[in-house]
């Protein structure tokens, strides 16, 4: 596998939280900064030692935007 790909959504209560797609990895953060450290993170707990770990992480920001008419 070459690539992981993360959604990530501004929490409600703040900060940010992310989820793989295809994958049970998730976190939260409360900086962009962080949340790259946490990534990071969750993905090598993710693939141990005997899997195959992804050469990139691509984070794919999403926004809900609601207008008022």
């Amino acid at each position: 596998m070459s690539e992981i790909i993360f959604e990530v959504q501004e929490a409600e209560e703040g900060g940010y939280a992310a989820r793989a797609l295809g994958f049970d990895i998730f976190t939260e953060a409360n900086t962009i900064a962080e949340l790259h450290k946490n990534v990071r993170e969750a993905t090598d707990c993710h693939f141990d030692e005997t899997m195959a770990a992804p050469k990139l992480i691509r984070l794919h920001f999403v926004r809900d935007e609601v207008l008022a008419r």
